[in-house]
């Protein structure tokens, strides 16, 4: 790599204009990165919108020839289908590129990170890794507990997750919030982005017509699932809810294991992968404890009488805040 682009401290951010990528613009310039040279980039859609980066009024721009030159870090954080597109002109800058849309992880072009993950699978992470994988927060949580009840003899985890509607970034918050003045003023509903009622409703689809699709959540996170745990642990069956929330991802685990193992025992092994548990009676997380935290929520591990060795699981993650955070402590540590 030649010498001005190794020491380079210009960051491009992917997808700016998004929640995400607005989220990661934000602690990024509270981290060891603030006062670098940022470039905001996104669709022609989004080109053009005035922001601002360290401080100062910044305009994001359309991608062109020669937007990512010189870039130490691109990180992608924009929808999958634009990564595709811009992530061959991305290579071509020689620079670290960090994905947060799932297209990497997708096509198993990354290698997976999040915080605890290497020390998990008993695995070092390739200092001369180029193309990273953050998983979404879903596929984070469905990791992180695969791994650490492998250390609890598991033997079948399923996993079940509540999407909120900011995942459809502001569009999709701006038609829950239409949908639900309407309903309770009795008017006729809005459903240009999710082509259902999305308000007061779980969904197990949206509308035939909608761009966003629930099966195409799952197998986004059945592809990050693959990149973390490769063949280190009971790969979990998942299934992906729309629920009727702005913000915050939500899931619900139940893991059949070895009937030997305590609650005791099983608290420890989800703490030591990164969990915060909630104290013995108190009340269990949600999307609200979740909103700006940096870790994800996990309430104490429940026993089911019927079922002796089977324990249910509830937690809660900040699910813009959780990827980003992930994103920039990754590039602290590859700088």
């Amino acid at each position: 790599m030649p010498s001005m682009e190794r020491e380079s401290n210009r960051i491009v951010i992917t997808g700016a204009s998004s929640l995400l990528g607005a989220e990661l613009k934000l602690l990024l310039e509270e981290s060891k990165f603030a006062g670098w040279d940022f470039r905001l980039l996104d669709e022609e859609g989004a080109a053009g919108t005035l922001t601002e980066a360290g401080g100062e009024p910044a305009v994001i721009q359309p991608v062109e020839e020669g937007s990512f030159e010189n870039a130490r870090f691109m990180f992608f954080a924009g929808s999958p289908a634009f990564t595709k597109i811009n992530l061959s002109a991305a290579k071509q800058a020689h620079g670290k590129i960090v994905d947060l849309s799932g297209a990497l992880a997708c096509e198993g072009e990354a290698t997976a990170w999040f915080p605890k993950l290497d020390e998990l699978r008993g695995s070092k992470f390739p200092a001369s890794a180029t193309a990273c994988a953050i998983p979404s927060a879903a596929g984070t949580a469905a990791a992180a507990l695969a791994l650490a009840l492998s250390r609890c003899g598991v033997k079948r985890m399923a996993l079940q997750w509540f999407q909120p509607v900011s995942e459809a970034g502001r569009a999709g918050i701006e038609e829950l919030e239409s949908q639900t003045g309407q309903l309770l003023s009795f008017q006729s509903l809005g459903q240009p982005v999710f082509h259902a009622q999305v308000a007061f409703s779980m969904l197990d689809h949206y509308g035939a017509a909608s761009a966003h699709k629930l099966d195409a959540v799952r197998d986004r996170v059945r592809a990050e699932l693959r990149a973390c745990l490769g063949s280190s642990a009971v790969v979990p069956s998942l299934q992906v809810i729309h629920a009727p929330v702005f913000y915050g991802t939500t899931f619900s685990a139940c893991a059949e294991l070895d009937p030997s193992t305590d609650g005791e025992k099983m608290a420890k092994a989800c703490a030591d992968a990164g969990f915060m548990l909630t104290a013995h009676g108190e009340a269990g997380p949600n999307n609200v404890s979740a909103a700006g935290e940096k870790a994800i929520q996990l309430a104490q591990p429940k026993a089911d009488p019927a079922h002796p060795g089977t324990w249910w699981f509830w937690g809660a993650a900040d699910n813009i805040r959780l990827p980003a955070w992930h994103a920039v402590k990754l590039a602290e540590r590859l700088a």
